[in-house]
């Protein structure tokens, strides 16, 4: 990027790019209708105020949802040398908004960072936020591509990857990886306000990792879901046909073809799994080995420290404590040949293998 580079919308998105951004040496300049979230990251780095003479190369426009479009459109008419991007995560509804109120979509062009964090607002920016994270960008034919280029260095400036898609692909692939999930996730989590203490005290990480995004906001996620309600009421639709096989299968578990349907469906889940990427973006498979850990300080690190000894690569973690035991199990996710190995030589430094 040359800069200057004009954020409006001073939250976690807003604020970690121009975290990003200044540590570069850019100029950034920051604009938001919170006086306090704009003094806060102005405090903490992310940028400077707006001054009048301002003329930004870029504008990224930071704002929940339903007023993108405005912001879009207010953006382009205020900066007319200026090309403007958006970070909302569906791409479709504010280029066909901008459209109808006339705006200059030739210097627009919709974008969207799949990266965040449980918590927002400018005290949760990071500017490392993107590093290694798909940053989509929803090209249309009314910008060409040289005019395109600044969005694309500010993407790789960042450290994210850049991922061409057009808006109806972006608004379909969200809709299945990011949208139905928070759908699943809330209706699952709502399964537990009336749920015994006893049966909750049972609760492990599978239960945590199915709820672990019902959290979000609503507010926010009425905003996203109204804005791309088509896709991800194909996608639910289709959900609730398994689901009424699934419990066609349990109404007579001993009925023929009743444990095959519920196999198939598991089975279905197995390959559906399967072709997530995993670490780089890979198909690879890894094996994984669960060791109990103490619930004290440094085991975990000696842990670590004890696999690089034995020059075996951590490809993946996942951590979960006991209920009521001062241990924890990690879930150690390694390529396939060096189980047997990793195993033996853990359990030679007296570690405990699970199974």
């Amino acid at each position: 990027m040359i800069g200057p580079v004009r954020v409006v919308g001073a939250g976690l998105l807003g604020t970690s790019i121009g975290l990003g951004l200044t540590a570069r040496g850019i100029d950034v300049i920051l604009a938001d209708a919170s006086p306090t979230n704009l003094s806060l990251a102005i405090d903490y780095g992310a940028g400077r105020a707006a001054k009048t003479d301002d003329a930004p190369q870029l504008i990224v426009v930071c704002v929940p949802p339903d007023v993108t479009a405005e912001i879009v459109a207010r953006e382009l008419e205020a900066f007319p040398d200026a090309i403007v991007t958006d970070v909302a995560s569906v791409k479709l509804a504010p280029l066909t908004e901008l459209k109808a109120r006339g705006a200059d979509v030739s210097r627009y062009l919709g974008s969207h960072p799949l990266a965040g964090r449980e918590r927002g607002g400018p005290l949760a920016g990071r500017a490392d936020l993107f590093i290694g994270r798909p940053w989509v960008v929803a090209a249309h034919d009314a910008i060409s591509y040289q005019r395109a280029t600044a969005l694309d260095d500010l993407i790789l400036d960042l450290g994210a990857t850049v991922v061409e898609m057009t808006p109806e692909e972006h608004d379909r692939g969200v809709a299945l990886v990011s949208h139905v999930p928070q759908v699943v996730s809330t209706l699952m989590a709502r399964r537990l306000t009336d749920g015994p203490a006893s049966a909750l005290n049972l609760a492990g990480q599978g239960l945590r990792d199915v709820t672990r995004v019902a959290a979000s906001d609503p507010e926010l996620w009425v905003q996203i879901l109204g804005a791309n309600p088509e896709p991800v009421r194909e996608i639910l639709l289709a959900l609730r046909d398994d689901l009424d096989r699934f419990i066609g299968a349990l109404a007579d578990p001993s009925a023929p073809g009743a444990r095959r349907q519920v196999a198939e469906e598991i089975a279905g889940g197995n390959t559906g799994v399967a072709r997530l990427p995993g670490k780089h973006g890979q198909d690879r498979r890894y094996a994984s080995i669960t060791v109990m850990v103490d619930d004290t300080p440094g085991q975990l690190g000696r842990l670590f420290n004890d696999m690089g000894a034995v020059g075996v690569n951590l490809e993946d973690l996942r951590l979960e404590h006991s209920p009521g035991a001062q241990i924890g199990l990690a879930e150690i996710s390694i390529l396939p040949e060096t189980v047997s190995r990793l195993t033996t030589e853990l359990a030679a430094r007296g570690w405990r293998i699970v199974g």
